[in-house]
């Protein structure tokens, strides 16, 4: 993995430092780490398709699992780039892992919302959006500019949406809004990474200019 790094505060704490060096030394690569997203990634997609259609207990249980998934998504995204750089174990093909298993993953997260709540155009736009966010970072990237990550939804940002908007939605029942959450996390995701690919396309303009 090389290249700048999204900033994140918890890649300075204590557990995270400590999982990391724990990862190092148990042989587990970088690369197989960045794939175990992808399976995660999947899981939460899954739960988001099948929770919404459910009653009772199996709703909650299917959104909750989502929420967790999403989460685990994000643990291994961090854990990967920790082992590779602060534990010197990144791989020649190390910066391929680090990108395409996350668009992955945005994509069967998102596409899996979409059907869950009926909306599956607006699963397919907000993944795009979502990918487009990626592909103009690295686009400036390859112009010699530095990563732009600036929201308001790039990656963290569109995964806590989506795991509040199912910790939420497993809950929605008792309030009676019958599947109201998940769509609006939906439509907020999806306008808000459309404006997040809008910014860095004006701010990578106004770089190279």
């Amino acid at each position: 993995m090389t290249g700048d790094r999204r900033p994140l505060a918890s890649r300075g704490t204590r557990w995270a430092g400590a999982a990391a060096r724990w990862l190092a030394t148990t042989g587990v690569t970088p690369n197989r780490i960045s794939q175990a997203s992808v399976v995660a990634a999947a899981l939460a997609g899954l739960c988001l398709w099948l929770g919404p259609a459910q009653e009772g207990p199996a709703r909650t249980a299917l959104l909750l699992a989502a929420a967790v998934f999403i989460q685990l998504r994000l643990l291994c995204n961090l854990m990967d780039g920790m082992v590779a750089v602060e534990g010197a174990r990144g791989a020649p093909d190390g910066p391929f892992w680090n990108e395409v298993p996350d668009r992955i993953a945005d994509i069967l997260i998102l596409i899996g919302c979409g059907y869950g709540v009926g909306l599956p155009e607006l699963g397919w736009a907000a993944a795009t959006f979502a990918v487009l966010t990626a592909y103009i970072r690295e686009f400036g990237r390859a112009q010699g500019q530095p990563s732009d990550f600036c929201g308001p939804m790039a990656k963290p940002h569109r995964m806590a949406a989506l795991t509040l908007g199912a910790v939420i939605a497993a809950f929605e029942h008792q309030w009676g809004w019958n599947g109201l959450t998940l769509q609006a996390t939906l439509w907020v995701v999806a306008i808000g990474a459309l404006v997040t690919a809008f910014r860095r396309a004006l701010r990578l303009l106004g770089a190279m200019r």
